[in-house]
């Protein structure tokens, strides 16, 4: 599952018109219309705001809008990028300022796509991965080394407590719980002590 790592603009100029495509990570439909209306209502002096989202877990939602342009030419060409792309919880509006110049149906297709696309590529985009948060405990005198080894071996813990032991929450991708458990008891000589947690997902950045 992918998302855009930020919320972010792109500007494009096409024979005098002006398309700025503004992207959102938007969670339910909700969400989503309350961004796109405040959107509209910051730009409404624009000739045309059209809209596209994908939401859901497996981007099973997706809705789009012309507001003006001929039908066809505007919100499904930008819905058509953001599920090729493969995007989900992702809200795309492209402002048009009129430059007085038509660019015909074929024209305005292409020029919407364009933008969203610009835009995708210039705020980057993250995958969302299955993990289980695992809680490791030790003692004081094997968390130095075993802190250490998980910094040097990976994932890092999203938190570190200390009080009569340590104890460390580590997001486990879930295809490797097994694995990393084996390691914990490995590296503390079975002293340390695992218990699963709550299952969610991370972003990991997508290089192009």
């Amino acid at each position: 599952m992918r998302m855009i790592r930020e919320a972010g603009s792109h500007a494009l100029e096409i024979r005098r018109s002006r398309f700025v495509c503004t992207l959102a990570r938007a969670h339910g439909e909700a969400e989503a219309a309350a961004f796109l209306a405040g959107h509209r209502k910051a730009h409404r002096d624009a000739t045309h705001n059209c809209t596209a989202y994908v939401l859901g877990g497996h981007g099973e939602i997706t809705k789009s809008s012309d507001d003006g342009e001929p039908a066809g030419t505007a919100g499904i060409p930008m819905l058509e990028v953001l599920v090729r792309r493969g995007l989900t919880d992702t809200v795309a509006v492209v402002t048009r300022h009129f430059g007085g110049v038509k660019l015909g149906a074929g024209g305005l297709v292409r020029a919407y796509g364009r933008a969203v696309a610009g835009a995708i590529d210039a705020v980057g985009l993250v995958e969302l991965r299955p993990v289980v948060t695992v809680t490791v405990a030790v003692e004081h005198a094997l968390a130095g080394r075993f802190l250490g080894d998980l910094h040097a071996r990976g994932p890092l813990p999203s938190d570190v407590r200390y009080g009569a032991g340590v104890e460390a929450d580590v997001p486990v991708p879930a295809p490797g719980l097994e694995e990393f458990e084996a390691w914990a008891a490995e590296v503390t000589a079975g002293r340390a002590r695992v218990r699963r947690g709550a299952a969610g997902h991370v972003e990991v950045p997508i290089e192009d």
